[in-house]
């Protein structure tokens, strides 16, 4: 689980729903990020000396690892955006 951002809208005095609400945002700015990282051909290997097949699997771990951290760090916008769409549809309006 990703720790909300230092934004003012994951601080205190928000309600439960929107805390799951930007957590749901942010794991998915991150995935959206890991296969961006993994299209990018973060992590992969090359030449004579490789890893083989576990190299290319714990390769998606570290994907996955830089994206959470990328998110953490304010990454793309994603997740703010996607936290607005899902809070004004929560909210009914």
């Amino acid at each position: 689980m990703l720790p909300p951002l230092s934004s003012p809208i994951g601080g205190q005095g928000h309600t439960v729903q929107e805390t799951r609400l930007r957590e749901a945002a942010q794991k998915l700015e991150a995935q959206f990020l890991a296969e961006m990282l993994k299209h990018a051909g973060l992590g992969e290997s090359q030449g004579a000396f490789t890893g083989g097949t576990g190299e290319a699997q714990f390769a998606s771990f570290l994907r996955e690892a830089q994206a959470g951290e990328m998110v953490r760090a304010g990454g793309i916008g994603l997740a703010e955006q996607l936290f607005e769409s899902l809070k004004e549809r929560a909210d009914g309006t």
